[in-house]
């Protein structure tokens, strides 16, 4: 008599603890989301560049935390700036600019929200776009014969003629070239240049500071 109530407490037991395994499997909770890697940068508006995030989802009822990139809705507060797909890839749009990258996902009763990561897209400085740093202006002026040739930039952003100053990011060097028109010869710099090369057409300059540069036609 006695083995048979040891055996009945015994299953009474078992299915206990059973019961409580399954329902706590049943009420697997998601508490969190976490989004990585953190902040990113992209140099420039190119569709073709990319960075893979990962939505990591932590659980209660047993605790645990797993990837659920694939399981995630994906969104971004500024689509023009950064895209992102289903699958967590983040790559630039057309716009320069900051946009915000963060992951839901409805865990009934509750809509669970990810920490947001800040992707910056930069771009040339004449379009206003963030450079991860300040800018200087530099200008071209042509004391004299100023329709008898052309001074170009690169980095692109001067043709002088018709732009003659630009922003470019602090720290840029720049090679102005001047280019006289058919019959017209270039005099040369006068100031400005950290150096010049070219046979003396090319003024090179690093901006560290506003730069005014100073050249004439003939």
């Amino acid at each position: 008599m006695i083995r048979k109530w040891f055996s009945i407490t015994v299953l009474f037991v078992l299915g206990i603890a059973l019961f409580g395994l399954s329902s706590c499997a049943r009420n697997t909770h998601l508490v969190s989301i976490s989004v990585q890697p953190g902040n990113g940068t992209f140099a420039a508006v190119d569709p073709s560049l990319f960075f893979q995030y990962k939505a990591y989802g932590t659980y209660i009822h047993p605790p645990k935390t797993v990837d659920i990139t694939d399981q995630v809705t994906w969104q971004t507060d500024n689509p023009q700036v950064a895209q992102v797909t289903s699958a967590g890839v983040v790559s630039p749009n057309t716009n320069c600019g900051v946009a915000q990258i963060f992951a839901t996902m409805h865990d009934s009763p509750n809509d669970i929200v990810s920490n947001m990561v800040s992707i910056t897209v930069q771009g040339p400085a004449s379009e206003g776009c963030p450079q991860g740093g300040a800018t200087n202006n530099l200008s071209v002026v042509i004391s004299s014969g100023a329709t008898d040739g052309v001074v170009a930039s690169s980095p692109a952003g001067i043709s002088c003629g018709s732009t003659c100053s630009a922003a470019f990011a602090t720290g840029t060097s720049v090679a102005l070239t001047a280019t006289p028109n058919a019959g017209k010869s270039f005099n040369g710099w006068a100031s400005g240049c950290t150096s010049i090369t070219g046979n003396g057409a090319t003024c090179n300059v690093t901006l560290n500071s506003d730069v005014t540069v100073t050249g004439s036609f003939n």
